[in-house]
């Protein structure tokens, strides 16, 4: 009896607690704090930036390359040497010293337009990038709003049962009158007691299941926050357009299909830049140089300085390169065959999966009108017989019954509620509109 009564005591304690001046983390909030911290968004941006900076003129071979160099030598040897007239000269210690400096400039003028789709290709490639950082943001607002509304849900489910409780409480109370006044047995009055243990029992487990998932929300939101906060719990359906249309936008906005068709486009420029070893390869080099030497006396000169330019142009041309070009073109266009097949899996399976979830989606709120007659019927039923068992005309035993009903019914109307709404994010992420969603 007393672990009985600390446990209820526990339960409205932590109910108290819990209501006073909670903060109240709306869903426009949490999509901004994930779009500022998730950790997974952070790292589709990041790549995105790389994918930008591959881009730049300095990543593409159109520019020069420059570079400068100089150099000192210092030489110190015996030196003996013999003239034509037969006269010699011996010096020991004969020291020889040079420098030089130069600035080169080196251009590929041409290289079989290799350079061009290289280039076309980085562009492509930022696309895909881009798509992809798309998909990874649709990703995450569908994990974000999935755990969101998991939150609501439990929510709405925990405030069920705290009325349960609340009910428990109020037929424990009577049946301590009546059993104190002799107008029921004890029987009565324990099985009120268990109820009531069960139902604060369901609560503390409720209350746990709920604080478990906000810190899964928490690592979504990419911050560490208490776990005190309430959500938002009501549901606004979107009005969705017929089948046809979703399925138009579908296939005109789908992330991975869109990242398909850049893979296609990639792989055909990949055929273009194999194809560009074909041709010849034209180079301009130019440089400008110093060079000055000290000569010991054994040298026909005693020094020497010179400076100028120097240019000229270099032609390449890979007549035969023992088939390698062939063959790296023609694996590149089963890499584009591969690729288109790919494509087509993807709108099939896509498809596919839109077809079952637009079918779910109707079905499931269908489901929910069903369940929000359930719970006008259940209700009414409850407050009858919550009448009829104060004329003692039934059981406790019925009015549990009628109390579980009307509590499960109100929980699988919410149940009904939040699987709907999660069904048409799924429907939204799918025909690429999941970002467009307003709160």
């Amino acid at each position: 009896m007393k672990i009985i009564r600390n446990t209820i005591l526990a339960v409205v304690l932590l109910s108290t607690l819990q209501g006073i001046s909670q903060e109240i983390l709306t869903k426009k909030e949490a999509l901004e704090v994930t779009l500022e911290n998730n950790f997974g968004i952070k790292i589709a941006n990041n790549n995105l930036a790389i994918a930008k900076n591959n881009t730049s003129i300095y990543n593409t071979g159109f520019l020069p390359t420059a570079a400068i160099s100089s150099g000192a030598n210092y030489r110190r040897d015996n030196q003996e040497i013999t003239r034509q007239d037969g006269t010699s000269t011996s010096i020991s210690g004969a020291v020889t010293k040079s420098y030089n400096a130069s600035l080169g400039l080196n251009y590929v003028i041409f290289d079989g337009l290799g350079r061009k789709y290289n280039y076309q290709q980085l562009k492509e490639t930022y696309n895909l990038t881009e798509l992809q950082a798309k998909e990874t943001i649709e990703n995450t607002y569908l994990q974000l709003f999935t755990t969101y509304f998991q939150i609501a849900r439990l929510s709405e489910n925990k405030d069920n049962l705290n009325e349960a409780l609340s009910i428990s409480k109020q037929r424990l109370q009577r049946a301590k009158y009546q059993y104190e006044y002799g107008q029921s047995t004890r029987l009565e009055l324990l099985n009120a007691e268990v109820d009531v243990n069960n139902d604060s029992i369901t609560l503390i487990n409720a209350n746990q299941q709920l604080s478990n998932v906000k810190r899964g929300l928490n690592i979504i939101l990419g911050v560490e926050k208490p776990v005190d906060y309430v959500v938002e719990t009501e549901v606004e359906f979107i009005k969705i357009m017929n089948f046809n249309e979703l399925q138009k936008k579908t296939i005109a906005n789908n992330s991975i299909l869109k990242q398909n068709e850049k893979n296609i486009a990639i792989s055909e420029f990949n055929i273009k830049i194999n194809k560009a070893n074909y041709l010849p390869s034209l180079g301009l080099n130019t440089s400008y140089g110093w060079n000055k030497s000290e000569n010991p006396a054994t040298s026909f000169l005693a020094g020497s300085t010179s400076n100028g330019l120097n240019a000229g142009l270099s032609l390449s041309w890979n007549l035969f390169d023992g088939g390698s070009t062939k063959t790296a073109v023609a694996n590149a266009k089963i890499a584009v065959e591969n690729q288109q097949i790919l494509l087509e899996q993807q709108r099939v399976t896509i498809d596919n999966n839109l077809k079952t979830t637009w079918e779910n989606y109707k079905n499931q709120l269908f489901i929910l009108r069903a369940q929000e007659k359930n719970v006008l019927t259940t209700q009414n039923n409850f407050d009858r017989t919550t009448e009829r068992y104060k004329l003692g005309q039934v059981t406790s035993i019925e009015f549990r019954q009628a109390q579980i009903n009307f509590i499960n019914s109100k929980t699988a109307y919410n149940n009904a509620k939040f699987d709907a709404k999660l069904i048409e994010l799924q429907l939204l992420q799918l025909s690429g509109d999941i970002l467009n969603i307003k709160f």
